[in-house]
């Protein structure tokens, strides 16, 4: 935990459905950028459309940061990247 939020490192497969996770979520939802730029993922359309042009690029394999406030979306995105393979 980092003041109260929690940071977490994942290589995203399945785009779409993240995104579906991400936009479903019922706090907040901050990208991390390695600059230090905090990001809000949820419903921002034009960020979601750069990271999957991204995702496509990188061979559909993308690495990010994501800070969550709330533990039940915390998790919710943990199990989803556990199978996400």
């Amino acid at each position: 935990m980092n003041g109260g939020y929690s940071v977490i490192k994942l290589n995203i497969v399945n785009m779409n459905q993240f995104l579906n996770l991400v936009n479903n979520s019922t706090g907040p939802v901050h990208l991390l950028s390695p600059d230090g730029r905090k990001e809000l993922l949820n419903h921002q359309y034009t960020l979601q459309r750069e990271l999957r042009q991204k995702h496509l690029e990188a061979k559909r394999s993308l690495r990010l940061t994501l800070e969550l406030p709330n533990p039940k979306d915390y998790m919710t995105i943990v199990l989803f990247s556990i199978g996400d393979c």
